[in-house]
């Protein structure tokens, strides 16, 4: 899970196509529509803090989980600007610990896509369910299969911002259903010359039938398979999924020990 080292400096620029408003205005409908319009909530993989700033903008109490100390870095500059009641935590997804419960858990930007085998990913939605509160709410995004294999697989894109540029190499090995990424980096020093960076990343592609079978022995029920933050049904050429999922078991628990607790 060692990434984002030299990326995390630019990492904002290459994503300033991403409408994190938009999502972030669809994750506070849903969260609303669900009853949770305050409380703590947790983001894995925050990455540099952009929608950690705008959930905490809209109300909630939040913690930011990374395993990158470069980009929660960044996210905690990000803190100090905003002024945002914002708690960073250095952790990965697949041990992460926190102080207590909380009303939510989210995750944007294909992060969960970085857990490489199932056993991980279970443990992960093991992990959520844990620290959910009775009855709450995991709300996470993945790519596709089809999105890895047709849209991205073998294919090299290359973009130039102002003060960096990248190369960014994919390729899909189909049988482990992997994508690697090879970027190669060029970020402008101080003094107008350009440093070189490599790094590569993985990530694991997920039928949908494979999650929902997991989040459901996590104890986690699933509510909706949705193309991604929109209210529509899944196609097949859909590149991103929103999986809602809910905590049932300690919420079941605590309405049998209220009835028991009635009858006597």
């Amino acid at each position: 899970m060692g990434m984002y080292r030299s990326f995390a400096a630019v990492y904002d620029r290459f994503m300033d196509d991403v409408p994190y408003e938009k999502w972030g205005a669809w994750l506070v409908r849903e969260l609303r529509r669900r009853g949770i319009e305050d409380g703590l909530i947790a983001e894995l993989g925050c990455g540099t803090g952009t929608m950690t700033e705008i959930l905490a903008g809209a109300g909630y109490d939040m913690i930011g989980i990374d395993a990158s100390a470069d980009m929660l870095g960044i996210a905690q500059e990000k803190k100090q600007e905003s002024g945002a009641d914002i708690l960073y935590l250095e952790q990965d997804m697949r041990s992460f610990e926190l102080y207590g419960t909380v009303r939510a858990v989210v995750s944007v930007c294909d992060s969960v896509n970085y857990i490489l085998n199932e056993e991980d990913l279970l443990q992960v939605f093991r992990l959520v369910n844990n620290y959910l509160d009775p009855g709450g709410v995991f709300i996470f995004d993945m790519n596709t299969p089809w999105k890895y294999a047709r849209q991205m697989g073998d294919r090299t894109f290359a973009e130039n911002r102002e003060g960096c540029s990248f190369i960014w190499e994919n390729t899909f090995y189909e049988e482990e259903q992997i994508n690697e990424y090879g970027l190669t980096l060029f970020v402008e020093e101080e003094d107008g010359s350009y440093r070189r960076f490599n790094e590569t990343h993985y990530q694991k592609a997920y039928e949908e039938e494979t999650v929902l079978g997991l989040l459901a022995q996590a104890g986690l029920a699933p509510e909706a398979v949705l193309d991604a933050y929109t209210d529509r049904a899944p196609g097949p050429r859909c590149g991103r999924l929103v999986y809602i999922a809910k905590e049932t078991r300690k919420a079941a628990a605590l309405k049998d020990a209220a009835e028991s607790g009635g009858k006597r």
